[in-house]
């Protein structure tokens, strides 16, 4: 059973917002030495074999683009591209949910504690 519609060579689809492959070339090993560091923290090899890291990366790659191409989808009605976008993509995946709006409330946490270290920093300032 072959769905011709089903398959990975099916991604630029006509009418789509997404590029075909070769309207833009991407650099490759731009994430290598993170990716290495992030295998080994998952338990690969302290210096994982080249073709490996390159495979994950494509794969990752392949992967945040086909999401980013799925939310501007999503919010080309509106005109703009929010967070929420991304957590609507996610929302059936509830570990992937979960993570993202815990470093979503962690970065506003830190946003915060800037402002008020800076605000503070400006008052030490004045005072002397």
């Amino acid at each position: 059973m072959n769905n011709p519609g089903a398959g990975p060579s099916s991604k630029a689809k006509v009418g789509s917002s997404q590029p075909s492959e070769s309207t833009f070339k991407r650099k490759r090993g731009v994430f290598q030495k993170d990716l290495q560091h992030m295998m080994y923290g998952f338990g690969d090899d302290p210096n994982p074999l080249p073709e490996t890291v390159a495979l994950v990366e494509d794969i990752v790659v392949e992967y945040v683009t086909d999401m980013v191409h799925k939310a501007q989808d999503t919010a080309s009605k509106r005109g703009k591209l929010l967070t929420e976008d991304f957590l609507f993509l996610i929302r059936k995946d509830m570990p992937k949910l979960n993570r993202c709006t815990e470093l979503l409330s962690m970065n506003e946490e830190l946003k915060q504690a800037r402002k008020a270290f800076e605000v503070d920093e400006e008052k030490l300032a004045s005072v002397e």
